[in-house]
C-alpha cells in the first residue's frame, strides 16, 4: 500500500490572512460559474407601469391671475435642517419577553453578584412584565427589600422557601419602582452654593405597608425550617482557589 501525499492547494498564502489568488480568481480558476443554476427567463414579462407625472395644471382664480398655472405634483419641503440629522435603523427584530431559567422558581433561594446588597441572599417571589425578577430579603432578616434584580446577576441555589401563603400585592410592578425625574439646575448659582444639602426623602407609606404584608408571610414560612433564617442572614463570599461554576449550591 502507498501512501499518496496529500494535493497541495491551488492558492498558496502569501502571508498571514493574504492569499496569492482573489477570490474572484479562484472563481474562475475553479469553474464555479459552470455548476452554478441560471434563473430560466420569465414566460411573460411584466408590463411597465407609467411614470408619474412631474406636472399638474391648477386652476387659480381671480381676474389678474390668469386661469391656469403648471405646479410640480410633489411640493418641496418648505424646512431643511441645519445639521445631518441620524435616523434610526430600521429593524425587523421584535422584543420578545426574557425567558426564565428553569432553576428559578417561586420561593428559590438566590444570590446577589452585583447592585448594593451583593452577596446577600434573597428570596425570589415573581418575574416582573420586564423580565427583572421581584425578590426580597425578607427586610426583617437581611435588610434587603422589595427590589428588581436582573436574572443575569444572581445564582439559583437549590433552598427553597415555601411561598404559597405569601400575598403579593398586584399593585408591585415596574411602574412601582420608578422614581419620580427631578429637574437640577445645570449652572451653579451663588445662592446654590450655600444651600443646606437635602434631606434624605421619607419611604412613602404604602412601600413600608407592602413590605411588611410580604415579610410576614415569609417569616411564618422561615420559622417551619430550622437554621433557614441564619442561611439567609449570612453572606455569601469565595475564598482563593473557588470557583463558582464548580460548586453546587
Amino acid at each position: 500500500m502507498t501512501n499518496k501525499k496529500p494535493r497541495a492547494s491551488r492558492n498558496t498564502e502569501l502571508a498571514v490572512g493574504i492569499n496569492r489568488l482573489s477570490r474572484a480568481a479562484m472563481f474562475r480558476k475553479r469553474a464555479i460559474y459552470k455548476m452554478l443554476k441560471k434563473a430560466k427567463p420569465a414566460s411573460k414579462p411584466a408590463a411597465a407601469k407609467p411614470a408619474a407625472a412631474a406636472t399638474k395644471t391648477k386652476t387659480v382664480g381671480g381676474a389678474k391671475n390668469g386661469k391656469t398655472r403648471v405646479v410640480p405634483s410633489v411640493k418641496a419641503a418648505k424646512f431643511y435642517p441645519a445639521e445631518d440629522i441620524k435616523q434610526p435603523l430600521k429593524t425587523r427584530k421584535s422584543q420578545r419577553p426574557t425567558k426564565l431559567r428553569s432553576s428559578i422558581t417561586p420561593g428559590t433561594v438566590l444570590i446577589l453578584l452585583a447592585g448594593r446588597f451583593r452577596g446577600k441572599r434573597v428570596v425570589f417571589l415573581k418575574q416582573l412584565a420586564s423580565g427583572l425578577l421581584l425578590v426580597t430579603g425578607p427586610y426583617k432578616v437581611n435588610g434587603v427589600p422589595l427590589r428588581r434584580v436582573n436574572a443575569a446577576y444572581v445564582i439559583a441555589t437549590s433552598t427553597k422557601v415555601d411561598v404559597s401563603k405569601v400575598k403579593v400585592p398586584q399593585t408591585i410592578n415596574d411602574a412601582y419602582f420608578k422614581k419620580a425625574a427631578e429637574k437640577k439646575s445645570k449652572k451653579p448659582t451663588e445662592a446654590g452654593m450655600f444651600e443646606k444639602p437635602a434631606e434624605k426623602k421619607a419611604i412613602a407609606a404604602q412601600r413600608v405597608a407592602d413590605q411588611k404584608s410580604v415579610d410576614a408571610g415569609l417569616l411564618a414560612a422561615l420559622k417551619t425550617v430550622p437554621k433557614l433564617k441564619a442561611y439567609l442572614n449570612a453572606s455569601f463570599s469565595l475564598k482563593n482557589g473557588q470557583a463558582p461554576h464548580l460548586m453546587k449550591f
